[in-house]
């Protein structure tokens, strides 16, 4: 029900805050559906003292609705700095550890398997801040769309955070938002957990804010090339409206340029985070086919077949970039595909030239 006038008024004098804190470093890892996160987190993870990836939908959603203007500056960021300091606490006593075998975010299919098992059995709650102290561990967060919720994670968290954003050519995503639409963007589905709004009787996902009329009127492909080009346009006005100075705690990596020559990148990583590699991280590497002959040749896993990967036959990379867009020239309006186009173009000359 409304708050009546003086409750009202007392709430907005209310001022949020967190004092005493307990992570000391964040790096969060991600990009956009399809850019190659599950390839990059494990190595990520193998690095001195990251953590095992996490998964905080909670920090998503409160990114999310602070972007719709439903959460205020001083809530959004005390509950992000909340949620990142109970993280690292329980990751410290591997509490809310991901122990199911099969998940690609378990502690089985990730390096460091047995510091968490080991963690079970050791001292937990009041031994926990001083081992955070001692040890120095880097919390280690994977996030969807991660360059659209820079700014209030950087005004939660300041000199804490690092960011590393993988980034890759348009036609691999898009083919693959395009395979699992109906799964991902299914408003009835109970196992859907994004944040979505009414518009005119229909819900519809949080990132369509402010292009309802286009996105329900296009075609299924069409669909997934606009959101796409909104993606990244609102990364690229997040990226530039950062304070120059905080510009270098953020690393954007090609998923192209890593997994053909990681070294470069493995070096501006060790240096972002102030670690080094590990014996586990040459494993790592190894297990996750990098460096690789092809872009496209990754682990053969039933769950990336799942969301439309495939194992690269033999075919050029620009063959392969021109199968993909066949594919979706199929389905596409002329305009769409306009849009596309200049997309690849962009994408191609800033990162591939």
């Amino acid at each position: 029900m409304p708050l009546p006038d003086i409750g009202r008024q007392i709430a907005e004098e209310i001022k949020i805050g967190r004092q005493a804190r307990m992570a000391q470093e964040v790096v969060f890892v991600g990009g956009l559906g399809g850019c190659g996160k599950t390839m990059l987190t494990p190595i990520i993870g193998s690095l001195e003292r990251v953590e095992i990836q996490k998964y905080n939908y909670v920090i998503e959603h409160v990114c999310t609705l602070h972007s719709l203007d439903r959460i205020d500056d001083d809530v959004a960021t005390t509950l992000i700095q909340m949620q990142v300091d109970l993280d690292i606490y329980n990751m410290m006593m591997s509490r809310e550890t991901n122990f199911r075998f099969q998940d690609l975010s378990s502690i089985f299919k990730n390096p460091g398997t047995w510091r968490y098992l080991r963690r079970l059995f050791q001292a937990g709650d009041d031994a926990i801040p001083d081992r955070i102290q001692s040890e120095r561990p880097i919390l280690h967060i994977t996030m969807h769309d991660l360059m659209q919720r820079a700014g209030i994670l950087f005004l939660a968290l300041h000199d804490q955070v690092r960011f590393i954003n993988l980034v890759r050519h348009p036609l691999y995503m898009v083919k693959q938002w395009y395979v699992n639409f109906d799964t991902l963007f299914d408003a009835k589905s109970s196992r859907e957990f994004s944040i979505w709004y009414e518009y005119r009787g229909e819900n519809l996902p949080w990132f369509v804010r402010e292009w309802e009329e286009k996105y329900i009127a296009a075609s299924k492909m069409d669909k997934m090339i606009w959101l796409l080009a909104r993606h990244l346009e609102h990364c690229d006005r997040v990226y530039h409206s950062i304070p120059h100075h905080q510009t270098s705690q953020i690393l954007t990596i090609p998923f192209e340029h890593f997994v053909l020559d990681p070294w470069p990148y493995m070096k501006q990583i060790e240096k972002l985070l102030g670690v080094h590699m590990t014996r586990r991280t040459y494993k790592e590497m190894k297990r996750q086919k990098v460096p690789r002959k092809m872009i496209a040749e990754g682990i053969d896993l039933p769950i990336y077949r799942k969301y439309g990967w495939e194992p690269p036959k033999t075919l050029t990379e620009i063959e392969e970039m021109n199968r993909r867009r066949e594919f979706v020239a199929k389905e596409a309006s002329h305009q769409a595909m306009e849009t596309l186009d200049r997309l690849c173009q962009e994408y191609e000359r800033q990162y591939l030239s």
